[in-house]
C-alpha cells in the first residue's frame, strides 16, 4: 500500500495570482494535465489549474519525462514529436468558474451535480444509519437499572420536566424510580454541576417515551442523538474528502464503534455533547463552502472589471455559521467542555476565510482575512454562543426555588454588583461550579488519565451486577448455559478501530505539517478541542469514556488516511490500486467483525465467564 500526498484545493500553499495558470493559457511547466484530477473509487484529491501540485512536493504529478522538462529538445521522445498536430488550445474558462475551481476543486463543484449522485449520497448514509440505529434500539431498556451516571442525569432529567429545576430525592430512591415510582422528588432544590441542556434532551426523551416506568424512554433521547450522528458523519465526511464512499466509510466506522454504541444506550451528557459539536463542525463545513462560491462571485466581477481586489469583497450574513454558533451554546449548555471546540472551531473558520482571499489574489489575505472576517466572525460566534448558553439556563430563571436561584437578594452586598440580581446569583453559581469541576479529586476505579484514551488503555466498566456473576450451580446454568455468569457494559472502543485511529493521528500530523492539506486540519480539529483541554485538568477525576466527544474526528481521520492508501487512480497502477482497495476492505472487514464480537459487553447481554473474559485482551481493561 502506498500512501500518496494529497495535493489540495487552496489550504495547501501560498498561491499566485489565481490567473497565473488556467486552461486557456499556454501549458504550463509541470505538465498537460490541467483541471482536475477526479479520484475513482472511494478517494478523492483536488488539484487546482495551477502549480499547488508542484508546491505540494509530488514528484510524479504532470511530469512530461523523467527529468521533468517536457520541452526539452534533447530527449529522443521528444523529437519524435517535433512533427506531430499540436491540439487546439481550449477557450479560457470565465473568471468566476476559475475562482470556483481554484477555491473549492473540481470533484467538490461535482460533488450531487447529477440525479444519481444525490441519491446515492443519500441512500448509501442512511442505509448505514439504519444498521447503526438496530444496534443501538435493539432491547434499548436493558438494563432496567440506573447504570453508572445514569442515577443523577435521569432522575435530573424526570426533575426538569416536572419541577423546572433538579429538586432532591428521597433517600435511596433508585429501586422506587426503576420500579416507575417517581414519587421520591421532592421540591428542595438540589446542587448540580453542569448546565441544563442535556437534561431537558433526556427529559424530553422520557416525556415522549413513557415515563419513569420505561428503562427504554430513559435511553431515548440519546440513542436517537447517536443514531442520527452516524447520518451526519456519513454526509460530513462526504462533503469534506468530496466522495460519497469515503462518507459510508466514516458512517461504518462510528456505526460500529464500541464506545459509540456504548454511549447510544445510557443516559448520560457526553452524547448530547458530542451530537450538538458535530452538528456545529458540519454547519461550518457547509458555511466553508458556501462563503467560497460566494467570494468567487464577488471577486470574479472586480477582476472582470479590471479594478484592483484590495481586501476583496464581503461576504455578507452567513447563516451556516449563526447555525453553527447556536449549536455551539447548545453543547457549552450541555457540558463547559463545549468551550474548547467553540475556541478550535471559530479560529479553522477564520483559517478557512483567511486563505480563501490568498487564493483569489487579495495581496494582504491576512490582514484583510483577520480584521474583514475574523472579526466579523469572532463577534458572530461568541456572541450567540453566549447569548444561547444564558438563554438555556431559562427554566432556572423562572424558578424561584432552583438552586440558588435567591442568592442574590441574600446577599445584596456580594458578588459582581454592576450584574442585575438573577445574572448575580448565576455568577455566583458557576463560580461554585467551577471550583467543584477544578477540584475533583475523589479516587474512582475507573478514573484513567488522557495520554491512554486514544488507544482505550483504560476503559470505564458502567455495569458489572453481582447478581450475575454470583450465580452458580443450576441458577447459572438457566442464565447462561455455564458454570459462572458475566453481565457487563463496558465502554469500551472498538479497540482495531482506535489503534488504527492512533496511527492515523500521526499521518495526518505529518500530511497537515509537509503538505499543507486543509482536511487534515479539519480532522484534526475535534480531536485537539475534545482531548488535549483534558491534560491541564489530568490531577482531577476523569474517565476515557469522555472521548466520546471527539470520537468522530478520531473516526475521520482514519477515514482521512485509508482516502490517502487508496489514493487516486491516476496515481497507482490497476494493480497497486486494486491491493490498496482490498487492504482497506480487509481493515473495515475486521472492524465490523470485532465489533460484532464485542457487542454483548457493549449491551448487557447474560454471558458465560469464560466468553467475557475472552474479551479482556488488556488487564487494564477488567
Amino acid at each position: 500500500m502506498t500512501a500518496v500526498p494529497p495535493t489540495r484545493d487552496d489550504d495547501a500553499a501560498p498561491t499566485e495570482r489565481p490567473d497565473a495558470h488556467h486552461p486557456g493559457d499556454a501549458e504550463p511547466p509541470h505538465g498537460p494535465a490541467a483541471g482536475t484530477v477526479t479520484v475513482g473509487g472511494p478517494s478523492t484529491r483536488d488539484v487546482p489549474d495551477d502549480t499547488d501540485g508542484l508546491a505540494l512536493g509530488d514528484p510524479d504529478r504532470g511530469l512530461g519525462d523523467p527529468d521533468g522538462d517536457p520541452g526539452d529538445p534533447g530527449d529522443p521522445g521528444d523529437l519524435d514529436d517535433l512533427d506531430a498536430v499540436k491540439e487546439p488550445e481550449e477557450p479560457p474558462l470565465p473568471t468566476r468558474e476559475r475562482l470556483l475551481r481554484t477555491l473549492l476543486g473540481a470533484d467538490r463543484l461535482a460533488l450531487g451535480t447529477t440525479p444519481r449522485e444525490r441519491l446515492t449520497g443519500w441512500l448509501w448514509p442512511i442505509a448505514v444509519t439504519v444498521v447503526a440505529g438496530i444496534a443501538r434500539f435493539w432491547d434499548l431498556g436493558r438494563p432496567h437499572h440506573l447504570v453508572f451516571d445514569e442515577t443523577y442525569y435521569v432522575k435530573d432529567a424526570w426533575s426538569m420536566i416536572t419541577r423546572g429545576y433538579e429538586a432532591q430525592w428521597s433517600a435511596e430512591p433508585n429501586p422506587a424510580f426503576e420500579a416507575g415510582d417517581a414519587s421520591g422528588l421532592g421540591t428542595v432544590a438540589s446542587y448540580v454541576v453542569h448546565p441544563p441542556v442535556g437534561k431537558w434532551v433526556i427529559g424530553l426523551g422520557m416525556q415522549l417515551g413513557g415515563g419513569p416506568e420505561s428503562s427504554a424512554a430513559w435511553r431515548l433521547s440519546v440513542a436517537i442523538l447517536g443514531t442520527l450522528s452516524v447520518l451526519m458523519i456519513a454526509r460530513i465526511a462526504r462533503r469534506l474528502f468530496a466522495s460519497t464512499a469515503l462518507g459510508v466509510v466514516a458512517g461504518v466506522l462510528l456505526a460500529v464503534d464500541g464506545e459509540a454504541i456504548v454511549m447510544s444506550r445510557i443516559s448520560l451528557l457526553d452524547p448530547v455533547l458530542t451530537f450538538f459539536v458535530l452538528a456545529a463542525f458540519g454547519a461550518l463545513l457547509l458555511d466553508r463552502e458556501q462563503a467560497r462560491r460566494r467570494l468567487a462571485e464577488r471577486a470574479a466581477v472586480v477582476i472582470d472589471a479590471g479594478q484592483d481586489l484590495g481586501w476583496g469583497p464581503r461576504l455578507g450574513w452567513r447563516w451556516w455559521r449563526v447555525a453553527a454558533a447556536v449549536l455551539l451554546g447548545l453543547a457549552i449548555g450541555t457540558k463547559w467542555s463545549g468551550i474548547y471546540f467553540l475556541a478550535v472551531f471559530g479560529l479553522l473558520t477564520v483559517a478557512w476565510d483567511v486563505t480563501a482571499r490568498r487564493s483569489v489574489g487579495v495581496r494582504h489575505w491576512v490582514r484583510a482575512g483577520v480584521l474583514r472576517d475574523g472579526v466579523v466572525a469572532g463577534i458572530v460566534m461568541v456572541g450567540l454562543a453566549a447569548a444561547t448558553y444564558v438563554a438555556s439556563w431559562w427554566s432556572w430563571f423562572t424558578s424561584t426555588e432552583a438552586y440558588n436561584r435567591q442568592w442574590a437578594v441574600l446577599n445584596p452586598e456580594q458578588g459582581v454588583q454592576w450584574l442585575p440580581p438573577a445574572l448575580r446569583s448565576l455568577w455566583k453559581y458557576h463560580q461554585d461550579m467551577w471550583g467543584f469541576h477544578n477540584g475533583l479529586e475523589t479516587p474512582h476505579t475507573y478514573s484513567a488519565h488522557p495520554l491512554g484514551w486514544i488507544i482505550q488503555w483504560r476503559p470505564t466498566s458502567f455495569y458489572y451486577p453481582t447478581e450475575v456473576s454470583g450465580l452458580t450451580g443450576q441458577a447459572a446454568q438457566d442464565a447462561c448455559g455455564a458454570d459462572s455468569c458475566s453481565q457487563a457494559i463496558t465502554a469500551l472502543g472498538n479497540p482495531v478501530l482506535w489503534w488504527c485511529a492512533a496511527a492515523a493521528i500521526l499521518v495526518a500530523l505529518v500530511w497537515l505539517v509537509r503538505f499543507r492539506d486543509w482536511r487534515a486540519a479539519a480532522v484534526l480539529s475535534g480531536i485537539a478541542a475534545g482531548w488535549l483541554p483534558w491534560f491541564l485538568y489530568a490531577h482531577r477525576t476523569i474517565f476515557t469514556f469522555y472521548s466520546i466527544a471527539f470520537l468522530p474526528w478520531v473516526v475521520l481521520t482514519l477515514t482521512y488516511v485509508l482516502g490517502l492508501v487508496i489514493g487516486p487512480k491516476d496515481d497507482l497502477e490497476d494493480r497497486q490500486r486494486r491491493w490498496a482497495i482490498a487492504s482497506v476492505g480487509m481493515l473495515l472487514a475486521l472492524i465490523v467483525g470485532v465489533s460484532v464480537f464485542f457487542y454483548p459487553i457493549w449491551t448487557a447481554w447474560v454471558v458465560p465467564y469464560d466468553f467475557w473474559h475472552s474479551h479482556m485482551w488488556l488487564t487494564r481493561w477488567v
